[in-house]
């Protein structure tokens, strides 16, 4: 289903919809206020590009709400794109797009607390709906206060439309998706779609027949399943609420080969550290921790963690920290042969992290920021990218990392196993996760692309 309007003789072509989403936009087509729930790479989020336009090519007021700003600004720059031919003015800064049609478009961060006030909308969307704020309409700052006391009140001069677009995030009574998609005394009407409801996917190859490109398709459906854990695989691609309450998400025996760690590598591709300065404790100091890994792409077992350490430090000790952590590096360079060496320590780019890269830089380390499309996710989505990866058993305990103990906050035990044992997907309950986010870290930069996914 492809879309194409004109205004003043002005042509604009909106992305041709896939069969799914076609079925989706025409499924929710009646209903006020629409909840789309999509497994990964569906396309919701271009489905309500979509839909928002037609809105500002008939010169609506309309607006976008998404959990932070990295989550629309991309958005921003598409339609900026798509829209060329009507847009009269646009500020990403001010986060407004203005047409000659009369139409605008506000974006809005679900972390404002007065986001829509005063406004007045014929369409909005929430997007990533699934990932703001959780808490009823009491709870400050969560999305059901904003969408019943902010948002919704703007849709009122035009009994407005919106669309709620995102994957399902655990079944979670204090989440706003979780409840708009279940609960009828909020007046949604919900489709559900899979990641393998989009038909367009994976891309074809060139040259690649029909009959290839399906049977391709056919195997890369059946590694989706048998290579994720089986709850990963029913709430990421089938975009189902699944409940995670009680599940130990990293169990031991996936990080361990028959139950026992694996030695030292006698030889790697590369070692690399990743630290993580950004946590508050509530105590005297910040937490910091590192954890260091080997890669090596051949092995049987790609990852292996090679070592850990949590402390508290003052601000001004990290210029001697953070020196012993280059030289640890190149220690376990040498002792495990890595062919391209220690390629550096890798940093989450906020709080004292930018501070330690700035040192670093300024001295010719091999500093790196942390992809900030990884660090903008949650704790419970940056585990569920990696979690694959995990499941499959390329990510490894060496000995010296399995067996290590040390004290940290008068409590001596093995505190990266402590906290990646004990992670649950949507625990509530406030605990140290600093080796835990090196851990997450560490494996997206490995394994996964070039965002870290």
């Amino acid at each position: 289903m492809a879309r194409s309007f004109a205004s003043d003789h002005l042509e604009v072509k909106l992305q041709r919809l896939h069969d799914g989403q076609a079925k989706a936009y025409w499924a929710l087509q009646g209903s006020r206020f629409k909840a789309l729930r999509c497994g990964r790479r569906f396309g919701k989020t271009a489905l309500a590009k979509t839909w928002i336009s037609q809105g500002l090519v008939q010169g609506w007021e309309c607006a976008w709400f998404a959990p932070q700003h990295r989550t629309w600004s991309e958005v921003y720059n598409e339609l900026s794109d798509e829209l060329h031919p009507i847009i009269d003015t646009g500020s990403k800064a001010a986060g407004v797009i203005r047409m000659n049609t009369g139409g605008r478009l506000d974006f809005w961060t679900l972390e404002n607390g007065i986001a829509g006030r005063g406004r007045r909308y014929r369409r909005i969307v929430i997007d990533e709906a699934a990932f703001a704020k959780n808490g009823s309409n009491t709870v400050a700052g969560s999305v059901m206060e904003l969408w019943e006391k902010a948002i919704k009140p703007t849709l009122y001069d035009y009994q407005g439309e919106a669309l709620v677009c995102s994957n399902s995030s655990g079944r979670d009574p204090e989440n706003f998706f979780y409840n708009v998609c279940t609960e009828p005394r909020y007046g949604f009407a919900e489709f559900r779609a899979t990641t393998m409801d989009n038909p367009m996917l994976p891309v074809v190859l060139p040259a690649e027949s029909q009959v290839a490109w399906q049977a391709r398709r056919d195997q890369l459906i059946e590694t989706l399943q048998t290579e994720n854990d089986p709850l990963v695989y029913q709430q990421e691609y089938l975009a189902e609420f699944v409940d995670w309450s009680g599940v130990a998400f990293f169990s031991r025996d996936r990080l361990l080969d028959n139950g026992h760690p694996v030695p030292l590598p006698s030889h790697c591709d590369s070692v690399f550290a990743v630290i993580d300065t950004a946590s508050k404790t509530g105590s005297e100091h910040d937490a910091t921790a590192v954890t260091y890994f080997a890669l090596n792409t051949t092995a049987k077992f790609p990852l292996t963690i090679l070592d850990w350490d949590i402390t508290q430090i003052e601000g001004a000790l990290l210029e001697t920290w953070l020196p012993d952590v280059f030289k640890r590096l190149e220690a376990f360079a040498k002792s495990c042969r890595a062919r391209a060496g220690a390629i550096g320590a890798f940093i989450e780019d906020k709080n004292s992290g930018t501070i330690l890269l700035q040192q670093a830089l300024r001295r010719g380390w091999a500093a790196h920021a942390i992809e900030s499309k990884l660090t903008a996710l949650g704790k419970d989505e940056r585990a569920i990218s990696i979690s694959g990866y995990v499941y499959q058993g390329k990510v490894k305990y060496t000995e010296p990392a399995f067996s290590k103990t040390a004290v940290y906050k008068q409590r001596s035990r093995n505190h990266l196993l402590d906290q990646v044992e004990r992670f649950r997907v949507g625990a509530k309950e406030d605990y140290e996760d600093d080796l835990l986010d090196t851990f997450c870290y560490g494996v997206a930069v490995a394994l996964g692309n070039s965002s870290g996914y």
